[in-house]
């Protein structure tokens, strides 16, 4: 089943059980997606196409939940929580510290990096096999853990 399969079989079940909040995230999902594909002139986006909007998606609000924390506003981070719990339902089962870690110690090995002059490397090769799967700012830090 498709991403925008579930969306709308999701959608259909936030109507019916009245579900505002979720019905709201869905179709800005929704229509993040169709945005997309416009956009890129294809009817159909392919799954890795949809992981790239979702994880948008999701970084926004992490952006904007720090900042409603910044400034105190405690009612406009408690919205964003929850959309980004709703949004979370759609990403694929997110990397353990472990599981990361050796993913980025073999790429480390693949790539032949020996210093932090290597991270640009490292980094590109990372980013595809675990996209979707990890935060890009937690595989930064492990990076550069690892490059030490």
């Amino acid at each position: 089943m498709t991403l925008l399969d579930r969306l709308n079989q999701d959608m259909k079940q936030a109507m019916k059980n009245k579900d505002k909040e979720s019905l709201s995230v869905i179709r800005m999902v929704k229509a993040s997606i169709q945005n997309e594909s416009i956009k890129l002139g294809k009817d159909t986006l392919s799954e890795d196409e949809d992981l790239t909007i979702l994880s948008r998606e999701v970084k926004q609000r992490k952006d904007s939940l720090q900042e409603f924390k910044n400034a105190g506003r405690e009612d406009l981070v408690e919205k964003i929580e929850k959309e980004l719990e709703i949004l979370n339902t759609y990403l694929p089962e997110q990397l353990s510290d472990d599981e990361l870690r050796s993913i980025i110690q073999e790429t480390i090995q693949e790539v032949n990096a020996t210093s932090m002059k290597d991270m640009g490397k490292v980094m590109g090769a990372v980013m595809p096999k675990v996209k979707g799967k990890a935060d890009g700012s937690q595989i930064k830090t492990k990076v550069q853990e690892e490059l030490r």
